[in-house]
C-alpha cells in the first residue's frame, strides 16, 4: 500500500466525490454562520445544518467537502496523550434526500480498498442493532462474513441530539495490526486500545425524534458521513499518532529544532512539542478565519491557546518570540487545501506577533508571582489557590484561569474556580460603574481614541451611493483588531466612503459594505475625532481584514427618504420666516428617513391658519419642481449671496452652499433631491413649545407621509366598525353615543341613590343624643363612596343639625364617611378626628376635614366595632 501523504489523501477524496456526482465546496470558516449554538465548528456537518433542516437549498443535492474543524472542550487534556488535538480535517460526503444507504456503503468501500488501497481483510464495519437494511448491503452486497460485522447499540451507533432528524450509523474499523495492540486475548472492534481504529462513519438520518423516544420515518432520508483525514493518514501511512503523520511531524520536527530536543525522547516534553505544535497549528487557522485574541468567546479560545502554548515554550527553554516562526511552516504545509493560508500570512503572523509579544511581557513575572503563591500555601498547608489569587494573575499577568489550573495540576494543587467566577464577576460590575461615571463620551470612545491620528476618511457620497476603497481600520467595541468575523458587532473605516456620517441634524446612512470574503451591514454612520468617518454594524457574514478594498454601498430608499426631508427642512425654514416673520432662527433639527423635525425661535403656539399657511407655501414650492443646486465658496462669498448661517455653528473656509430655485438659500453640508418635487408632499404632524421661545415643528413627506394617510384611513374605518357606521357618519354617530350616555349616566346616579336610600331603610330610630348633639352611626349595603356622601347629605337633611357616620361593605372592602354640620362643628365634633378615631378597626386609614371625611379599609368584620365606637369619640369630641 502506498503511503500518501494528507494533502494527497484530501484531493483523492475529493476528486472520489466529484466523480460520483457531488459538489466539493471549499471548506467554510471556523467561524459559525448564523448558528448561536456552536462557539465554533467542530465537524464537517455542522456548517452544511440549513441544508439538513430545509432551511436552505443546497446548492446540489450531493456534495462533498474537506472541513476544518476544531474542538475545544478539554483543552487541558491535549497533548497529555497522542491521541487527539484541537485542530482536525474532516472529509465528508452528503446526501440532501438523494442516494441512501446502498451508495453510501459502497462509495466507502470502493474508495478505502481501490482507491487508497487498504487491504479489505483488515476492515470491520459497525453497524446498529436492528439496522438489517445495512448489515444485508455489507454482508450480501460488499461479501464482508457474518462474523467481521459488529453490531452496536444506541450509544455507539446511532446519532441523536435530543428532537429532530436522527438515525443509525454503520463505521468502519480498520485493524492496524498487533503493535499497536494491548495484548489481551479478548481485544476486537471497540476495544479501547489503538489496534482496531475507527477511520470512517456513514450516518443515515431516516426518521425524527418528537424529543419522547417516538420515531417517525422522515420523507426526505439524508446521509451524513464523516472521515478525520489525520487518522485516515495515520493508518495509510502506519504511524502511531495523528502528531506524526507527514505534516504534523514536519512541524513537530520544527518545534524540536527549537527547543533543542528531539520527539519521544523525554514524555514529559513531549507533552510540551504536542501542545505547541497542535495549538499553533490551530491559532494559524482561527486567526485566518478572522478570529482575534479577547477575552471572550471564540476570541478568547484563541487567547488560551497561544497563552498555553507561549508557557510550553518556557518550559522546553525556547528563548523569545517563536509562534510566527512555527506558524510560517503551519501555512507552508497546509495552503495546498487551504490557499486562505497564504493570502492571509501577513495578518497572520502579525496578530501573533503581537498576542505573543504582550504575553511575554508579563509571564515570567506571573510565573515568579505564581510561585511565591505556592510558597505561601505551602507554609500555611493549604491545597487550593484561593479564588483572588487565580483572579490576580489573570487581571494583572494575563494567566487564563485554565493555565493557573495546569501549573498547579501539576504539582498536585487545585484552584478555587468558583472563587475566581466571582472575583471575575464583582470587576466586571465594578467596570460597567466606572464607564456609567466617567466616559462621558459613550462607552465605546476609548476604542476610537486608540486609532492613529493620521488616519483619516473622505466623505465622496454627493454624487454617489457605491464606492470601493480600502479599509484602514477595523475595531470591536473595546479594542483595535486585524479582522472582524461573521455575527462580530464593530466598526469599519475605510478612505472614501458614499456614506454620510450623522452631522448637521442629519442622521447618518445605513447600508452595507461587501468585501471578497464577507459582507458587513452598516446600521449607523458616525464622525469620530481627527476626521474620520465609522461605519458602525455587524458581519453578516464571513469576514473583513484590514488593508483589504470593500465596495460601500448606501442603501438608495433611506438616503432619498432623508433628503426629501432635508430639503423639506429648508423650505420648511423660509416658509416659517415668511409667515411668522424675520425673527425665526432654526434652534436645531434632526432629519431621518421616516420623519424631519424642526425647532425654531418663536415667541407663541402657531395658529392652526398659520400651520396651514406653511403648509401651503412648502408644497406650492414643491409643486414647482425648483432646481436645487450646491456650490462651494468661501465663507464670505456665501454671505454675499444671502445664504442663511446658522446661529453659533462652526464653518471651515469653505462651505456649501444650497440654492432651491429663487426660494431657499442656506449654508449645508447635508445631502439633497436634484428637484423639489421629488420630495412630492409635506404635512406639518405636531407643533408645540420645548423651551421658552422655542417651538417645534414635526413634519413628513413622500412615503412616509403616504403611510402616515393609509394609518389614519385605517383607524379611522377600524373606529367606523366599532361603532357600527361609516366614516361620513362618525361624527353624527359619536355625537349622539354622547348624547345617549348623559341620559344614562344621569338615570344611572338617579337610581344608585334611590337604591341607597331603600338599602337604608327608616334609620332615625337610631339617632343617639350625645351631650345636645344628633349623632347617627348606622350601615347601609353595597353603596360606594359617592353614594355614601349624596346619602349623608340627605340624612343631614332630616337630620337638621349633628353628626352622621356611614359605613358600607362592598365585596373586601369597607367605606367609611363622617359628616357634621356647622352647629356640631361649634359644638366640637370634627369628621376628620371621628374617622380617625375609628377607621383602624376596620383595618385602614384616613381623614378629612370638620365638615366632612372618609377612609376606606380591608375588614368588613370590624364595622359594627367602628360603629359603636363612633358614638364614644363623638361624646369626647362635643362639650
Amino acid at each position: 500500500m502506498k503511503k500518501y501523504g494528507v494533502n494527497e489523501l484530501r484531493r483523492m477524496f475529493l476528486e472520489f466525490f466529484e466523480s460520483k456526482g457531488h459538489l466539493a465546496m471549499k471548506s467554510f470558516s471556523l467561524v459559525p454562520h448564523n448558528d448561536n449554538s456552536l462557539l465554533l465548528i467542530n465537524s464537517g456537518m455542522a456548517p452544511l445544518k440549513p441544508y439538513f433542516t430545509g432551511q436552505e437549498i443546497p446548492p446540489r443535492t450531493r456534495v462533498t467537502t474537506c472541513q476544518k474543524c476544531i474542538r475545544t472542550g478539554d483543552i487541558e487534556n491535549i497533548g497529555k496523550t497522542a491521541r487527539h488535538g484541537t485542530f482536525f480535517e474532516m472529509l465528508g460526503n452528503f446526501s440532501f434526500g438523494d442516494y441512501f444507504k446502498t451508495e453510501a456503503i459502497h462509495w466507502s468501500w470502493e474508495f478505502l480498498t481501490e482507491v487508497v488501497g487498504l487491504d479489505p481483510n483488515r476492515l470491520y464495519p459497525s453497524v446498529y442493532l436492528d439496522d438489517d437494511e445495512a448489515f444485508e448491503i455489507w454482508n450480501k452486497q460488499i461479501g464482508i462474513p457474518e462474523e467481521n460485522i459488529f453490531r452496536f447499540g444506541k450509544e455507539d451507533n446511532f446519532w441523536e441530539h435530543g428532537a429532530g432528524p436522527c438515525g443509525p450509523c454503520s463505521e468502519i474499523y480498520y485493524d492496524r495490526g498487533e503493535k499497536y495492540g494491548c495484548g489481551k486475548p479478548d481485544c476486537t472492534v471497540g476495544c479501547e486500545c489503538d489496534r482496531y481504529i475507527e477511520v470512517w462513519n456513514n450516518v443515515f438520518t431516516q426518521f425524527e425524534n418528537d424529543g419522547h423516544g417516538n420515531y417517525t420515518e422522515l420523507k426526505q432520508k439524508n446521509i451524513d458521513t464523516g472521515m478525520g483525514l489525520e487518522r485516515l493518514a495515520v493508518v495509510v501511512q502506519d504511524v502511531d499518532s495523528l502528531f506524526t503523520v507527514d505534516t504534523n511531524k514536519a512541524l513537530l520536527d520544527e518545534v524540536c529544532a527549537l527547543a533543542h530536543t528531539e520527539y519521544r525522547s523525554d514524555a514529559g516534553k513531549d507533552v510540551s512539542l504536542r501542545i505547541i505544535a497542535d495549538h499553533v497549528k490551530s491559532c494559524t487557522f482561527m486567526i485566518s478565519d478572522g478570529i482575534m485574541p479577547s477575552n471572550e468567546g471564540r476570541g478568547y479560545v484563541l487567547r488560551r491557546l497561544i497563552r498555553r502554548a507561549a508557557r510550553h515554550g518556557r518550559l522546553l527553554g525556547i528563548e523569545g518570540r517563536f509562534m510566527p516562526e512555527l506558524s510560517k511552516t503551519v501555512i507552508g504545509l497546509s495552503k495546498d487545501g487551504y490557499p486562505e493560508l497564504e493570502e492571509k500570512k501577513a495578518m497572520i503572523l502579525k496578530v501573533l506577533t503581537e498576542e505573543e509579544e504582550k504575553f511575554n511581557k508579563t509571564i515570567d513575572q506571573g510565573l515568579s508571582i505564581l510561585s511565591d503563591m505556592e510558597a505561601d500555601m505551602a507554609a500555611k498547608g493549604e491545597k487550593t489557590l484561593s479564588g483572588a489569587n487565580a483572579f490576580k494573575l489573570y487581571d494583572t499577568y494575563g494567566f487564563p484561569v485554565d493555565l493557573t489550573i495546569e501549573i498547579l495540576e501539576e504539582k498536585n494543587l487545585t484552584v478555587d474556580e468558583d472563587g475566581f467566577q466571582a472575583a471575575m464577576k464583582e470587576q466586571r460590575e465594578k467596570a460597567r460603574g466606572a464607564r456609567k461615571t466617567t466616559n462621558y463620551m459613550g462607552a465605546d470612545v476609548t476604542v476610537y481614541q486608540s486609532i492613529p491620528a493620521a488616519v483619516t476618511s473622505k466623505f465622496v457620497g454627493y454624487d454617489r451611493l457605491t464606492h470601493d476603497s480600502k479599509i484602514t481600520v477595523l475595531t470591536t467595541d473595546t479594542e483595535l483588531v486585524e479582522a472582524l468575523t461573521d455575527g462580530e458587532r464593530g466598526t469599519v473605516i475605510v478612505e472614501e466612503t458614499p456614506f454620510y456620517g450623522t452631522m448637521g441634524g442629519q442622521a447618518g446612512d445605513t447600508g452595507v459594505i461587501v468585501g471578497a470574503n464577507g459582507t458587513f451591514a452598516v446600521e449607523d454612520t458616525i464622525h469620530l475625532q481627527g476626521g474620520k468617518i465609522g461605519h458602525v454594524g455587524h458581519m453578516t457574514s464571513g469576514m473583513f481584514t484590514a488593508g483589504e478594498t470593500v465596495s460601500l454601498q448606501v442603501s438608495e430608499t433611506s438616503r432619498c427618504a432623508t433628503e426629501k426631508n432635508h430639503s423639506a427642512t429648508h423650505l420648511l425654514q423660509k416658509a416659517l420666516r415668511t409667515v411668522l416673520g424675520e425673527h425665526v432662527e432654526q434652534a436645531g433639527s434632526l432629519v431621518t428617513p421616516d420623519r424631519l423635525r424642526f425647532d425654531f425661535t418663536h415667541f407663541s403656539a402657531m395658529t392652526a391658519e398659520e400651520i396651514k399657511k406653511v403648509e401651503e407655501l412648502v408644497n406650492e414650492e414643491i409643486q414647482k419642481n425648483l432646481a436645487v443646486s450646491t456650490q462651494e465658496m468661501s465663507l464670505d462669498e456665501a454671505k454675499k449671496t444671502g445664504a442663511m448661517a446658522l446661529f453659533g455653528e462652526k464653518y471651515g473656509e469653505k462651505v456649501r452652499v444650497v440654492k432651491m430655485g429663487g426660494f431657499s438659500t442656506e449654508l449645508c453640508g447635508g445631502t439633497h433631491v436634484d428637484h423639489t418635487g421629488v420630495i412630492h408632499a409635506f404635512k406639518v404632524v405636531s407643533e408645540a413649545g420645548i423651551a421658552a421661545g422655542v417651538r417645534r415643528i414635526e413634519a413628513l413627506t413622500g412615503d412616509a407621509l403616504m403611510s402616515y394617510y393609509h394609518k389614519a384611513e385605517s383607524d379611522l374605518h377600524e373606529a367606523a366598525k366599532t361603532a357600527k357606521t361609516s366614516p361620513a357618519e362618525l361624527t353624527a354617530k359619536i355625537e349622539a353615543m354622547l348624547e345617549e350616555i348623559k341620559a344614562l349616566h344621569a338615570e344611572n346616579e338617579k337610581l344608585k341613590s334611590k337604591l341607597a336610600n331603600e338599602s337604608l331603610g327608616d334609620v332615625m330610630d337610631q339617632v343617639k343624643e350625645v351631650n345636645g348633639v344628633k349623632v347617627l352611626a348606622t350601615r347601609v349595603a353595597d353603596v360606594d363612596m359617592n353614594g355614601l356622601r349624596n346619602l349623608g347629605d340627605q340624612l343631614k337633611e332630616k337630620l337638621g343639625e349633628g353628626v352622621i357616620v356611614l359605613a358600607s361593605v362592598q365585596g373586601d372592602k369597607v367605606n367609611l364617611m363622617a359628616t357634621a354640620t356647622d352647629a356640631a362643628q361649634a359644638k366640637g365634633a370634627h369628621a376628620g378626628n371621628l374617622i380617625k378615631g375609628i377607621a383602624a378597626l376596620v383595618g385602614g386609614g384616613g381623614g378629612g376635614r370638620p365638615n366632612m371625611a372618609q377612609a376606606g379599609g380591608k375588614n368588613p368584620a370590624g364595622v359594627d366595632t367602628a360603629l359603636e365606637k363612633a358614638y364614644e369619640v363623638a361624646a369626647e369630641q362635643i362639650h
